[in-house]
């Protein structure tokens, strides 16, 4: 009697044990995978390739891409700039061509002149074309492009009207005559020309009053050249006799960058490290101009 109760026990202790794992089997949980029989092959993945849900074989999956650093802003992309280098290294080799008179929107003047120079024969077509190559170079770093009424200094020419349809054909957000003067000897500093109301120009006066402004202001702050003792008031002088001025259709100012008949500016003017100086000045000018039409 007692093996047969021992007997009874443990059939119904069997079927207590079985019946968790039988009752799962018969739900079909979700949480886990049915076991394998054994001895059957595995699903083979190429069985699979065609189905969007196909688990992708993780030695053939791509790299992912590489993020490229991002480029330099380019604050002047689009702009065009219009640059005049005064003068010409030339001029003096064809005194009939540059004295010609040409009209330049009030009177006549000459086509042309040769510019001046330090007491040692620096020229100034030669430090306005340096600048302005320079100038160049920064504007077109910035994203702009640059129209130049030259392209060398051992030219004659242009006059000065065909210097200013060049610019004004080019559609220019901005121009910058460059020149540098020959003052008195005892005179420093440089002088913004702004143009003065004369018919062609009467629609970019105010817009060349605020670029006279910013360059100005980035001559002060850029630079250490003052403004000029002996020309204009507080660096800035109103012009009505200069065709790039009085023809101009953009907005324009010429700048006199310094004396060169003066021994300190003349040391300043002729050396590299100032030019360079001038056209990052220059880029800053008009930089924030055009920032703000």
């Amino acid at each position: 009697m007692a093996g047969t109760l021992l007997v009874i026990v443990g059939a119904v202790l069997a079927v207590v044990h079985l019946r968790p794992a039988a009752s799962q089997a018969a739900t079909g949980s979700p949480s886990r995978r049915p076991a394998q029989a054994v001895g059957a092959r595995p699903s083979s993945p190429a069985a699979h390739s065609d189905s969007p849900r196909a688990t992708a074989d993780p030695r053939r999956s791509t790299p992912a891409r590489r993020t490229r650093p991002s480029r330099p802003a380019r604050p002047l992309a689009g702009k065009v700039i219009g640059i005049d280098p005064g003068h010409n290294g030339g001029n003096a080799a064809d005194p009939s061509y540059i004295n010609h008179l040409i009209w330049n929107g009030r009177e006549s003047e000459t086509c042309d002149t040769t510019g001046t120079e330090t007491n040692g024969g620096y020229t100034e077509a030669r430090f306005n074309f340096n600048v302005a190559t320079y100038l160049r170079a920064d504007l077109r770093r910035a994203g702009a492009r640059v129209v130049l009424t030259r392209t060398s200094n051992d030219g004659v020419g242009p006059c000065v009207t065909r210097r200013a349809r060049i610019l004004d054909a080019a559609h220019a957000g901005v121009a910058i005559d460059i020149h540098a003067d020959g003052g008195p000897p005892g005179g420093r500093g440089f002088t913004v020309l702004e143009p003065v109301a004369d018919g062609p120009n009467n629609t970019v006066i105010g817009s060349s009053t605020r670029f006279g402004s910013d360059v100005r202001a980035a001559m002060l702050s850029d630079t250490s050249m003052p403004v000029s003792t002996y020309d204009g008031h507080g660096g800035v002088q109103p012009r009505d006799d200069l065709a790039g001025l009085n023809l101009t259709t953009v907005p324009k100012v010429l700048i006199e960058c310094g004396n060169m008949r003066n021994a300190v500016d003349a040391q300043m003017l002729t050396s590299a490290w100032f030019q360079r100086r001038l056209a990052a000045a220059f880029t800053a000018a008009i930089t924030r101009f055009l920032a703000h039409p």
